[in-house]
This record gives C-alpha cells, structure tokens and sequence, in this order.
C-alpha cells in the first residue's frame, strides 16, 4: 500500500480508532527500535551472590526434598 493510500485509509478512521492506531505505533517503536541501553545490561553472575551455598554445612538439608517431606509432615497435620 502506498504512503497516500494509507493516510487516506487512516484519515476515514474514527477518532477512537485513530487513538489505537497512534497507541500501537508508540508500542511498536517501542518494541521494535534498537536501544543500546538494553543491550548494555548484564546480569551479576549467580554464583558470586552471597546467599549462594549459606545452608550447605546443614546436615539436615543434604536431601532437600526429604527435608521439605519431612516439614510439611509435620506442620501439615
């Protein structure tokens, strides 16, 4: 579709209609515009997190999904 067949198509609309269309432009730039910003982020690697490993001296914790059985059992009853 050429450019003045669109905007002959896009001036018919209704004013609610129009109002999408513009909408769903902003979004599709959004979307679709290439943000360096974004590409920039990097996540901190996991295993430097301090909470990794905090219960692994627990004895009781060594089969976890035992421990979890084992609480619900308990707590559950």
């Amino acid at each position: 579709m050429e450019q003045a067949e669109l905007f002959k198509e896009i001036s018919g609309l209704p004013p609610a209609a129009i109002q999408q269309l513009v909408d769903y432009t902003a979004f599709l730039k959004t979307r679709y515009t290439d943000n360096p910003k974004a590409k920039s982020v990097t996540c901190p690697d996991l295993l430097d997190e301090p909470f990794i490993g905090i219960w692994k001296d627990r004895k009781d914790m060594e089969d976890s999904t035992a421990w979890v059985r084992k609480t619900r059992q308990s707590e559950w009853r």
